[in-house]
């Protein structure tokens, strides 16, 4: 089975699970029972029990943000799509149309960070770009009939 792109979690209502399980250790329940009252295995009411008697409550507070962060922020980000809409010619290239790789070369010529083709669809997206094709024409198409 395929990993979702983005993950969502709720991280605060992680965090309140684990306070939640705190309070139960402090009213004197086993982990056995805070396992069942909060849904979740033995074991991770054991590691959670051991934390909070290491650290208490800040032993079992949120650990931050997951995932890498990442390299670019958002005024990077308008400063590309600034580029992008300016079009291909005026960032140096042949023609109007708008491929992959440079928009790759584009991306780290403004702010030397190197991003692989493949992977600059995907940042496109998050900045609500979609795929547009040119019509495909013969060359020997006469436009005049």
């Amino acid at each position: 089975m395929a990993t979702p792109a983005r993950s969502c979690r709720d991280f605060a209502a992680l965090e309140a699970r684990r306070f939640r399980a705190a309070r139960l250790f402090a009213q004197g329940e086993s982990q056995g029972a805070v396992a069942r009252a909060l849904g979740v295995t033995r074991v991770t009411a054991h590691h959670w029990y051991h934390a909070w008697q290491a650290d208490g409550r800040r032993a079992l507070k949120a650990a931050g943000r997951a995932g890498r962060k990442p390299k670019l922020g958002a005024p990077q980000w308008a400063q590309i799509e600034r580029a992008l809409r300016a079009g291909p010619r005026v960032a140096g290239f042949s023609t109007d149309l708008w491929t992959l790789p440079r928009v790759a070369e584009v991306i780290e010529r403004l702010t030397q960070v190197r991003y692989h083709s493949g992977h600059v669809w995907r940042r496109l997206r998050g900045l609500n770009w979609s795929l547009q094709r040119p019509p495909r024409r013969a060359r020997e198409r006469d436009e005049t009939t």
